[in-house]
């Protein structure tokens, strides 16, 4: 058999394997937010949204930023848990919610990130912004590197806290963009987003996501509020194998906050299911290799791929697989060579590029010379 008919194969079996029964797809909610967005982590599909592109104030929902920042910086080895910070005045004096650091004394990065992630601590941004950069200001600027290389084209930082700013602003879209990075780059960090309260200098601090109380698939992630940007929730969930990230900003209140994300939630595991329907690194398909050092090579997707479907309607998923003709050596692994189309109900889902797994380097004279011979008669 195939590769290919071993996948349209699995697929086939997804729909016998299914004990789920197909539900007809409701509208998306109505969210009281003024921008909200519902998508599933793994494969990005949008299952709701409202005002995902409109530009407002993050407020602590920046941190998620911040985070992504400082775990950056440890990734690369320019700092350390175990750093000991010294806490400036400013640090000290920021206002807003605070882990309460001590003016003059030393702490270190481990409890500044718990402090930041867990209490919202305004105080251990700043503390931990001046100890990468120097200055809040210059940690801005790195945070807004990141932004662009994430593609969060709607997104300036101007502090590493979240309070209100002029030129600080931020969308449901580009939010929910570095929350999948940090997911994905860091989950060794991921945890702390779970946890539900921190004591320091003898003051015990609940985590504000009252989801972690209501709700066990909920495992994250962040909260915010200011007078101006109103209530905000990030919350991650995971029921058996989907996770689902969702976005409130701008809600009325602490309690409409988490209201709202949790209608939001409940909706999109009621109504839709994702699958991984390949493994990166897996060949779908053998193609011949002309004038090379080897004459088969696999092509497979560079990433698992992920399809998020109403439930019970795998029996409409369809795959259909393109491969680039004649290929000649060389070939760069990872090179496209042709791609999968995937179709539901009669419409295209999802296209993604078949790539070389491996690199085919150019074959001996007389090898090439006995493929042109061959190539005649293809």
């Amino acid at each position: 058999m195939t590769p290919m008919k071993i996948l349209l194969s699995m697929l086939g079996c997804l729909v016998l394997a299914s004990s789920l029964v197909a539900a007809p797809i409701a509208s998306p909610p109505k969210i009281a937010a003024t921008g909200h967005l519902l998508l599933d982590f793994h494969s990005g599909k949008v299952l709701a949204e409202n005002n995902a592109d409109k530009r407002l104030e993050p407020a602590s929902l920046t941190k998620i930023m911040t985070a992504y920042t400082v775990f950056k910086e440890l990734e690369a080895g320019n700092i350390s848990l175990d750093d000991q910070v010294l806490v400036s005045k400013k640090a000290w004096k920021t206002p807003g919610s605070r882990m309460f650091i001590e003016v003059g004394k030393q702490v270190s990065v481990d409890d500044l990130i718990h402090g930041m992630i867990i209490a919202s601590g305004n105080d251990a941004c700043v503390a931990l912004a001046e100890h990468i950069t120097g200055s809040e200001e210059a940690f801005a600027v790195l945070m807004n590197k990141h932004a662009v290389e994430l593609g969060m084209e709607n997104t300036h930082f101007a502090n590493a806290t979240g309070l209100p700013d002029p030129n600080h602003y931020s969308t449901p879209e580009d939010i929910l963009k570095v929350t999948r990075a940090l997911i994905t780059e860091f989950p060794q960090f991921y945890p702390l987003y779970s946890t539900r309260e921190f004591t320091y200098n003898g003051i015990t601090q609940k985590n504000r996501n009252r989801l972690l109380w209501r709700d066990p698939s909920v495992d994250g992630i962040k909260t915010g509020h200011t007078a101006a940007a109103g209530y905000c929730l990030v919350a991650s969930a995971k029921r058996e194998n989907m996770r689902l990230l969702s976005v409130v900003m701008g809600t009325k209140s602490d309690e409409a906050r988490a209201r709202e994300s949790q209608t939001l939630l409940n909706f999109g595991f009621r109504f839709y299911q994702t699958h991984r329907l390949y493994n990166a690194g897996t060949p779908l398909r053998t193609i011949r290799v002309w004038k090379g050092e080897v004459e088969n090579l696999g092509l497979g997707v560079e990433q698992d791929l992920y399809v998020t479907i109403p439930r019970g309607s795998y029996d409409k998923l369809k795959a259909r697989v393109q491969i680039r003709n004649s290929v000649m050596a060389p070939v760069s692994q990872g090179q496209k060579l042709g791609s999968i189309t995937l179709e539901h109900d009669g419409k295209v889902i999802k296209e993604v590029p078949l790539v070389a797994q491996r690199r085919v380097r150019e074959g001996g004279f007389f090898h090439n010379i006995l493929d042109s011979m061959l190539m005649i008669f293809e």
